[in-house]
Formats: C-alpha cells, structure tokens, sequence
C-alpha cells in the first residue's frame, strides 16, 4: 500500500509492456506516465527544484518560471501546488491544449507565444520570453531545463538504474530526444556501468538536434529546434529519425490492443521497431522508454479530423 502527502512522492518506477504484438524482434517498454503528472517530467522538475532550493536560488516569494510544450510544465505545476510556489510556464501555439489546461488547474500562469525566434524556432522564442520575465522582476527564477545538470542527475539516478534492475543484461536501449535530459542521463548511467549496452536516440523528422534540417512539427515533445547545453551527442550510438505520420500510426496500433500512449512514446516505439529491423541480433535484449500516455492527446492523434487535416492521412476503422 502507498500512502502520500504530496503528488510528486509517487511514481510507478518497475512497469513494462511486452511490445511482441507490434513487431517480431525483443522489445520492452518501460513505462513512466503512471504518476500525477502523467509523464516521465516529474522526475526532472523535482530534481532541478531541489537542486534550486538547496543553492539558495528559491526561497519564499519566489516563481518558478520554465519553458515548456507541455508534460514538464505540468510536472513543476504539481510539484509547485505541493510547495506553495507561484509557477509560470511559457508554452507556444503547437503545445498541447489538455496539457496547459492542466497547468491553470492546479494554479500555474500560462504564458503562449505564437512567433518562432527565427532559426531558434519556437522553442527560441519561449526562451527570450523567460529571459524577458526574468530580467524584468528578480522574483522569477528560471530551472533552465535545457542547461540544467540536474535534469540529467534525475534520469542517471532513477530512469537508468530502474532499467538496469529489470534487464541487467540489457544490449540496446531507445529514447526520445527533446531537451535530452533523458536521453543524457541514462547514456551517462549506461557508458560508465555497460560500455556494451547501444544507446540509440529516437527524434523526430524537422527536428535539429542531430544536425538535420528544421522542418514543420506539431506534436510536442520529442525534438528539439535548439541545441541544449546538457546534450552531448558523442555518449549516443545512433540515431533514429521518425515522421509524424508514422508516430501517429504507431500510436494507433498501440490503442487498437488497449494501450493508449502520447505521441513522443509513439515515436520512441516506432523509432525502436525500424531500427530492430535493421539490426537486431540472436537473443538480443532492447527496451524502451515510454514517457508520456495519451489522454492529452485525444482531441490531436486520436482526433481523426485533426490527423486528417495535419497529414492527410485517414485513422481509424482499420487506416492507422
């Protein structure tokens, strides 16, 4: 029995999904939405809170201030009704809506910005709209996901060593690249422990983390129109580049045998079965990680007119 004071002091860490009725090769999913953020982001807003509070940085009267398209705003709005913070979180036009009406529930501002930052994209321009708030009133204090140690510490501390306990053995691991504290932190966690184990990133296609050309993405999460300055990509094997479309189908095929997930598990999935395709060897051991699920997603993914409208592509009724 698990008895809480607090919505972030819970997080089902050891749940993962046999991924055999998707594809023919070995692939575990671990799943980390079962938590009330509802993404793998509580783990990282707790540690860069913490890591805040004890250098001083936050103190009463402070506000939390952080750019985000969705999931880890919800995790500081958790974390930030527990501890009694004001919180503010600047969003964009392609975050999610369920997700940011999540924040204003439990008490967050919602800042939206609606221009890209020129090549920094729309993530460039959440983050001078942070810097903006931050130079006008010291009482914000920006966690600054993108360059923040702590964001990594988190997944090399939990995520990775959570994995590590199930699959001790484990060969081949996939993970979403967004602000790639993840990513980070378990290749940091698997290069100094398993040298042997491949650490294989999953982005998405328009994304320009790994030097490919920007392009038009609307769901939120995975990929990246910055570089973070906690991402280091000589730690990561390979990388596998996903379209939309093909998240979308993936989603799909998840929910028609009752898991409904978000779109960056999606793509992490569907990342993790074309790079299986290619390489997977004899008894060879992979998992991925989940970091979201798909309920903020039901009026986007699962909306059949919005997919329809956004890639002209038909679900439903046998066409996902």
């Amino acid at each position: 029995m698990a008895i809480v004071s607090n919505a972030h002091e819970f997080n089902v860490d050891d749940l993962f999904i046999d991924l055999g009725f998707l594809t023919d090769y070995p692939l575990y999913l671990k799943c980390e939405g079962f938590n009330f953020a509802g993404s793998i982001k509580l783990k990282a807003a707790l540690a860069m809170v913490e890591a805040a509070e004890r250098e001083g940085r936050l103190t009463e009267g402070s506000v939390l201030v952080e750019s985000s398209s969705g999931n880890l705003g919800v995790a500081l709005s958790v974390i930030a009704a527990a501890r009694g913070y004001r919180f503010a979180c600047v969003a964009d036009s392609r975050s999610n809506d369920a997700a940011l009406a999540q924040m204003r529930s439990l008490g967050a501002e919602v800042h939206l910005v609606t221009e890209p930052d020129g090549e920094r994209g729309l993530v460039g321009a959440r983050i001078r709209y942070v810097q903006d708030l931050c130079k006008r009133d010291n009482r914000y204090v920006w966690l600054n996901q993108y360059g923040n140690h702590a964001n990594v510490a988190a997944h090399e501390l939990t995520t990775a060593r959570e994995i590590d306990e199930q699959f001790p053995e484990l060969d081949v691991l996939f993970v979403g690249a967004g602000t790639t504290g993840t990513l980070m932190g378990c290749a940091r966690y698997f290069k100094q422990n398993y040298p042997r184990t491949a650490i294989v990133a999953v982005d998405s296609v328009g994304s320009t983390l790994f030097g490919t050309p920007p392009g038009r993405r609307l769901i939120p999460g995975v990929g990246n129109g910055i570089r973070p300055e906690i991402f280091d990509p000589s730690v990561v094997d390979d990388v596998v580049m996903v379209t939309e479309p093909e998240t979308v189908r993936t989603c799909h095929r998840m929910a028609g045998r009752g898991f409904l997930f978000g779109g960056s598990t999606g793509t992490v999935v569907s990342g993790a079965m074309s790079w299986l395709s290619q390489h997977a060897e004899p008894e060879q051991t992979a998992v991925a990680i989940a970091p979201d699920l798909g309920l903020p997603y039901l009026k986007t993914i699962y909306q059949p007119d919005w997919v329809y409208e956004a890639y002209g592509m038909k679900i439903g009724s046998g066409h996902a």
